[in-house]
């Protein structure tokens, strides 16, 4: 089936509103699944995106959608803060001291 680019454009907000739930419920597993899932339809938009254009309306949803989608990761990097801010402490804690 042939996509659009618009239809990436969508997968990507519907893969971030997913790892925004995932977010939520703390399930940091799932969002790093999402966002490799992400990752991946991001490297595809690229890839199509040089031999398709939007049409003019169709940029305008997409100026929408990213809009959306930033908002969306600035949800989930506030509700990873304190997790990476742990994982941090983790890492802090369990390196060796240094040697002089």
């Amino acid at each position: 089936m042939e996509h659009g680019l618009l239809d990436y454009y969508k997968a990507i907000e519907r893969t971030s509103r997913e790892m925004l739930e995932a977010a939520q419920q703390e399930n940091w597993d799932q969002v790093v699944r999402l966002e490799g899932a992400c990752a991946v339809l991001i490297e595809q938009l690229r890839y199509r995106s040089r031999s398709l254009q939007l049409a003019p309306q169709e940029r305008k949803e997409k100026a929408l959608i990213m809009q959306r989608i930033l908002r969306t990761d600035a949800e989930i990097r506030h509700l990873a803060e304190p997790w990476l801010q742990d994982l941090a402490q983790l890492f802090h804690k369990s390196s060796p001291a240094p040697m002089h």
